[in-house]
């Protein structure tokens, strides 16, 4: 059971002076209070800590405390964290009853009380020392979490390390939040239609096949998040050098063909067909990992911009190398546009009709280029494109940076 040193406290505010007073009336040798001046700065503590309780003043530039309790409450990890508001502002203003909508379980109007604020908090640390007795059991799964917690960790440092524009920034932040509610949310409602099964006693929904098939759909959803942090990773890796190219001894055919199979869901899906065309064998000595990455990219672009279309992949010797071609059928690529979507967060088509981040081309021509290769696209409006990779047949150990 966790002792009182385990409990921490939130306070967000954006004041130096109110963080400090309020810091002082709830500090105790038995709990740490942790401060945080921005809902930002708030964000980073949240994915680093567990906490009994969430002190959030109103009013702060930016994002305002309504604004981060509704992404605490939409987030699995902070959703169970009570939410206590602070505010100077007048109670005509109805703050209080838009808190208690955002989720919260009180709201303090300042001047504060001091006996009050102590006697609430100290009920929610008990709660939350109660709450996690009868979780011991959970390890196994905290575990899980807190590996969950070290990636998303590391997504808001990338999001941290963004110099752009404020546009390009919170245009990046709205993809970031569309891309990943999509397979959350349907995640969320899987999970209630199976609870609605169990209740109702219908066990013939968990038949063999029917479960199989559910299986294949948490994977789908899981691995689509999976592959957007991922991209979000290698980006922060080669901005800061540290994504290392590891050449081994590999058979570049027998790779792609497992590659292309693994998309045959994704094809059906998008109404496609694969085609692929390679020697029986080809043995190279690159990074498999980080070429089959390259592949994945190229098959994802392919199936998304040429839906209900063929699509042709290409494995060759070329040029003293290797070359890969992946064509489909779609759009086309303006002229203009061919070169820029090889840059981070670009995309040829307009971003209100296309998926993802446009972070797959990017880290696809950083991976090419430090094995040594390069990587084009020719391409025609209303024709479709060719994705053309050349390789060596063999590349040292190099860092991207």
């Amino acid at each position: 059971m966790p002792n009182d040193k385990d409990s921490r406290i939130l306070i967000v505010d954006d004041l130096p002076e109110n963080l400090l007073a309020l810091d002082a009336l709830i500090r105790q040798d038995d709990r740490k209070v942790l401060q945080a001046r921005s809902a930002d700065e708030a964000l980073a503590l949240l994915l680093q800590h567990e906490f009994a309780l969430a002190i959030l003043d109103v009013q702060m530039p930016g994002m305002n405390g309504f604004e981060l309790a509704e992404l605490m409450r939409g987030t699995e990890r902070t959703r169970h964290i009570p939410i206590v508001f602070v505010s100077a502002a007048g109670r005509e203003l109805n703050y209080a009853f838009r808190g208690y909508e955002s989720g919260a379980v009180d709201f303090l109007h300042k001047p504060l009380d001091p006996q009050a604020v102590r006697s609430k908090v100290s009920v929610f640390v008990d709660l939350y020392r109660q709450r996690h007795a009868v979780k011991t059991q959970l390890d196994a799964l905290e575990t899980a979490r807190r590996q969950q917690e070290v990636l998303l960790q590391e997504l808001q440092a990338t999001q941290g390390e963004l110099q752009r524009a404020v546009r390009v920034r919170d245009e990046f932040m709205s993809m970031v939040s569309h891309e990943m509610r999509t397979p959350l949310n349907t995640l969320f409602l899987e999970a209630q239609v199976r609870k609605m099964h169990l209740a109702r006693g219908k066990h013939e929904a968990f038949a063999p096949e029917q479960l199989r098939a559910m299986i294949e759909r948490d994977e789908r959803h899981i691995q689509a998040m999976i592959r957007l942090i991922d991209d979000m990773l290698d980006v922060t890796r080669l901005q800061r050098g540290t994504l290392s190219i590891l050449p081994k001894r590999f058979d570049l055919a027998r790779m792609l063909a497992r590659t292309v199979e693994s998309f045959t869901h994704q094809a059906a899906a998008a109404e496609c067909g694969l085609s692929l065309q390679a020697p029986g064998t080809m043995e190279v000595e690159l990074d498999e990992f980080r070429i089959e990455q390259v592949v994945a990219n190229l098959l994802t672009n392919a199936l998304r911009y040429g839906p209900k279309q063929p699509v042709d992949i290409l494995l060759a010797e070329w040029n003293g190398g290797v070359r890969l071609d992946v064509r489909d059928r779609g759009r086309g690529i303006a002229p203009e546009d061919q070169q820029r979507i090889f840059e981070q967060f670009e995309r040829a088509a307009d971003n209100k009709v296309s998926a993802g981040l446009g972070l797959g081309l990017y880290i696809s021509r950083q991976i090419v280029e430090a094995h040594g290769g390069t990587i084009g696209v020719s391409s025609t409006l209303g024709a479709g494109s060719i994705f053309s990779v050349w390789l060596p047949r063999a590349t040292a150990h190099a860092a991207l940076g």
